[in-house]
C-alpha cells in the first residue's frame, strides 16, 4: 500500500511539474522539461527541475517547443513582442502577442528570447578575462584584463566595459593602455536604434594622457538573426583630450583641448561558427570643428577584433584573443599615428 501511495504521489508530482513547465523536443527525439530562461545568439538556456545546472541547447537542434511563461521576443525585422510561443514541428513558431495580433514566423526569424517575469539579474550579462606573459629577456612582463557588463530591457539596453594593459621591462619605461566606456541603445521599429556613448582612452604609445569622447547618433541592423548581426551607425561626437608633454617647446603640431567630430561606424558579430564567436568593429571620426591651434583635416579611427572560443564543455568559461588598433592622422608631437595591441586571455561569463 505504501509503495502504491508513493508511486501515486511521484506520478502526480511529475505530471504537475510537466504541466507548469516549458517543453522542448529535440531533433533526435529527446524531450527536456523545465524553465526556459532565454535564447541568445542561437543558444537556448533551460533549467530542468532535476538538475542544479542550466542546460544549453542549440536553437537549430530543437524540433518542437511550448513555452508557458511570458517572454520578450525579438524578431529579425526589429519587432519586439511580449507573449508566449509554441511550435508543432511544422517549421513555424506561433507567437501569442499579448499586445496585438498573433504572429507566425520562421524559427530563423527569432533573434532573442528572454523571460520577462525574471529578476533584474536574469537580464544582466557579464564577462571578465585575464592574460599574463613573462619573458626572461629583460624580465619583460605583460598583464591584460578585460571586463564587460550589459543589461537588456524591453525597449533599451546598456553596456559597460573596461580594458587594461600593462607592460614592464628592465631599463625601459612601463607601457600602459587603458580604455573603457558606457553605452546606451533605445530600440526603434524596423531595427533602427538611437545611441549615446561615453568612452575614454589613454595610452603611452600615442602620448595620450586622456581622451574622453561623448557621441550620440542613430543606427540600423542591416542583418539581424540568431546566427549573426551587422549594424551601421552615424552621428556626432564631442572630443576632449590631453597629451603627455615631453618638452617645454611643443609646437602647434601638438594637439589638445576640445573638438567636435562626426563619426560613422560598423560592427559585425558572427556567433554560429561552431564554438567560435567573432566580433569586429570599426569607427571613423573626421574632425568637423578642430580644437584651438589644431590643423583641420584630422581623422581618427578605432578598430577592434575579438575571437572567443566557448565550448559547451567549458560551461561558463572561455578563451579569447583580441586585436585593437587606434589611428590618429594628427598625433601629439611625441606620439605615434598608430597604436595597436594583441592580447589573449582566459575568462568567465555570466
Amino acid at each position: 500500500m505504501k509503495k502504491v501511495l508513493l508511486l501515486s504521489v511521484f506520478f502526480f508530482s511529475v505530471v504537475a511539474a510537466t504541466a507548469q513547465s516549458d517543453t522542448l523536443i529535440l531533433i533526435n527525439g529527446d524531450m527536456i522539461v523545465g524553465d526556459l530562461k532565454s535564447m541568445d545568439k542561437g543558444v537556448v538556456t533551460i533549467e530542468p527541475p532535476y538538475s542544479d545546472s542550466d542546460f544549453k541547447i542549440e536553437w537549430e537542434g530543437i524540433k518542437e517547443m511550448k513555452a508557458t511563461q511570458r517572454y520578450l521576443i525579438t524578431l529579425s525585422n526589429g519587432n519586439r513582442i511580449n507573449g508566449t510561443f509554441r511550435s508543432t514541428g511544422d517549421g513555424k513558431v506561433y507567437i501569442d502577442n499579448e499586445e496585438g495580433e498573433d504572429v507566425t514566423v520562421d524559427p530563423n526569424d527569432i533573434v532573442y528570447i528572454n523571460s520577462i517575469n525574471d529578476s533584474f539579474l536574469s537580464r544582466l550579462s557579464a564577462n571578465i578575462d585575464f592574460g599574463y606573459s613573462l619573458t626572461k629577456a629583460n624580465n619583460q612582463q605583460q598583464l591584460n584584463a578585460n571586463f564587460r557588463m550589459g543589461y537588456l530591457a524591453d525597449k533599451w539596453s546598456t553596456d559597460l566595459y573596461y580594458n587594461s594593459l600593462l607592460t614592464t621591462q628592465d631599463s625601459v619605461e612601463d607601457i600602459q593602455r587603458n580604455d573603457g566606456g558606457i553605452g546606451f541603445r533605445y530600440f526603434l521599429p524596423a531595427d533602427w536604434y538611437l545611441s549615446a556613448d561615453v568612452t575614454f582612452l589613454s595610452n603611452t604609445e600615442q602620448s595620450l594622457d586622456l581622451r574622453t569622447n561623448t557621441k550620440v547618433g542613430i543606427g540600423n541592423y542591416i542583418i539581424h538573426s540568431n546566427k549573426a548581426y551587422w549594424g551601421v551607425g552615424a552621428g556626432g561626437a564631442f572630443n576632449n583630450e590631453s597629451f603627455i608633454l615631453t618638452s617645454s617647446d611643443m609646437t602647434d603640431s601638438t594637439y589638445g583641448g576640445q573638438s567636435f567630430e562626426g563619426y560613422i561606424g560598423t560592427e559585425v558579430n558572427l556567433y554560429d561558427i561552431g564554438d567560435l564567436n567573432l566580433f569586429t568593429n570599426l569607427t571613423v571620426y573626421p574632425t568637423v570643428v578642430p580644437a584651438p591651434d589644431q590643423d583641420p583635416g584630422r581623422v581618427r579611427a578605432d578598430f577592434r577584433f575579438d575571437a572567443k572560443y566557448d565550448d559547451f564543455l567549458l560551461k561558463d568559461f572561455y578563451i579569447r584573443a583580441g586585436y585593437t588598433l587606434n589611428y590618429d592622422s594628427r598625433p601629439a608631437q611625441a606620439g605615434k599615428e598608430v597604436d595597436y595591441i594583441f592580447t589573449t586571455g582566459f575568462g568567465w561569463e555570466w
